[in-house]
């Protein structure tokens, strides 16, 4: 059995779609402080949703992409297992990492356009 083969398969497909998962809660929810960052300016704040999720996608394809590789032998189920958990766990901490990031900047964003309200 070509345990290389399964392992590299079952990693892409399930960084890819907690990738698009992720990707899509953020875009969906992430539409809100952008349109209230943006003052109502629901174009434009669509516009940067959809540029944020393709960056999104770029940085988190990239890098599951950059780490594909396995340089060791792959010799049995056990070690199988043992790479995907740690592979996808790397994943899983970065996606959560990018989430939060992502939510810091929509709530400073959102902070300063309130000040600016509050300003004017």
């Amino acid at each position: 059995m070509n345990y290389v083969i399964i392992t590299y398969t079952f990693y892409l497909l399930v960084s890819i779609a907690l990738t698009v998962w992720v990707a899509k809660v953020l875009f969906n929810n992430g539409r809100i402080f952008l349109v209230d960052i943006f003052h109502g300016n629901t174009p434009l704040a669509d516009a940067v949703n959809r540029l944020l999720v393709v960056g999104f996608y770029l940085v988190n394809i990239g890098y599951i992409s950059l780490v594909l590789k396995e340089y060791g032998a792959i010799l049995d189920t056990r070690e199988l297992l043992e790479i995907l958990s740690r592979k996808l766990g790397r994943i899983i901490l970065i996606l959560g990492g990018m989430h939060f990031l992502n939510l810091i900047v929509f709530f400073k964003l959102r902070n300063r356009a309130q000040q600016v309200n509050g300003a004017e």
